[in-house]
């Protein structure tokens, strides 16, 4: 089990620096905007949501879906949780750091599920577990200028990249010539497919060498890692998120609400299709998942 930090530790999510604040529960809120953002408690409760961050222009950030309606979180200790989410988060969010835990209890104060805020490569990232301690889903986040909107986005903000404009997206070409170099010192093999630049201008670059790929720079372009993105042995291929088949499409949006599509391969094994690995983009952490031939999920990796 990691070590909790204060709740004033420094995060960086997208340009700005944010720092975390108390916790607010889903059901009874104080407004935490300042310089004008104000939110009220009903647009907190109706999105269900926890503070988890402030920026330093004087918005909160949220995750949102925390709890069910009629339903409230109180906090709990990282060392109270069920033994099976520290296994999870250890298993898929290596070197991560304890923020803030709560269960999610019903009208009658039986614990029905768990949420939990940890930070992950310097950014918070909400999780929902049920009872048992079993995974549910990635939490959404959002401004709070945005928690009414249907969108969960404005442009210039911390998640504007929802608008599909694809703003992250380098071409091959335009690489940093320290990422270049370094595939051509390492990875000569490699056919690179696609690149994408963070907010916080750390760089992955997906590869095919017999298999995908997703290589990982830091803001300096000094290499980080390499993963090899889940999926059964072939040829992949690049698809479009159409492509996909819709039961894949819909267990990405239930369990990475409000995630940005990034890429996806349709991986064939003697010209039958094998299933798809997806790239996707939740809340300025990236997930690399794997489904079979009809569309089941099977794996999920994080990758950044």
């Amino acid at each position: 089990m990691k070590k909790m930090t204060r709740s004033t530790s420094i995060l960086n999510l997208a340009t700005l620096s944010l720092l975390l604040i108390p916790f607010a529960s889903c059901k009874k809120d104080a407004s935490l905007e300042t310089a004008g953002n104000e939110v009220s408690q009903s647009a907190v409760a109706a999105a269900q949501a926890i503070a988890i961050a402030s920026t330093s222009a004087g918005d909160s950030v949220y995750v949102v879906g925390a709890c069910a309606t009629r339903h409230r979180t109180d906090s709990i200790a990282f060392s109270s949780l069920p033994s099976a989410i520290a296994t999870y988060l250890d298993a898929n969010y290596a070197g991560y750091t304890a923020n803030k835990a709560f269960t999610d209890k019903d009208s009658a104060g039986t614990v029905s599920g768990y949420v939990v805020i940890i930070n992950y490569n310097g950014k918070p990232v909400g999780l929902k577990f049920d009872a048992t301690g079993a995974f549910i889903k990635v939490l959404e986040q959002r401004e709070g200028r945005d928690l009414s909107g249907g969108r969960g986005f404005h442009h210039g903000g911390h998640f504007d990249d929802r608008d599909g404009l694809k703003r992250d997206t380098i071409a091959i070409s335009a690489l940093p010539a320290a990422v270049s170099l370094y595939f051509a010192a390492n990875y000569a093999q490699d056919t690179l497919v696609r690149a994408f630049k963070g907010k916080d201008s750390s760089i992955v670059v997906l590869s095919i060498n017999n298999g995908p790929f997703a290589t990982v720079f830091s803001p300096t372009n000094t290499f980080v890692k390499r993963a090899t993105l889940p999926a059964r042995a072939g040829r992949p291929t690049s698809i479009a998120q159409e492509a996909l088949p819709a039961n894949t499409l819909s267990y990405l949006s239930t369990t990475y609400p409000n995630y940005v599509f990034k890429h996806a391969f349709a991986i064939k094994s003697n010209g039958v299709n094998a299933g798809y690995a997806v790239l996707i983009d939740a809340n300025s952490t990236k997930y690399a998942l794997q489904f079979d031939a009809s569309g089941n999920f099977l794996k999920a990796i994080t990758i950044r």
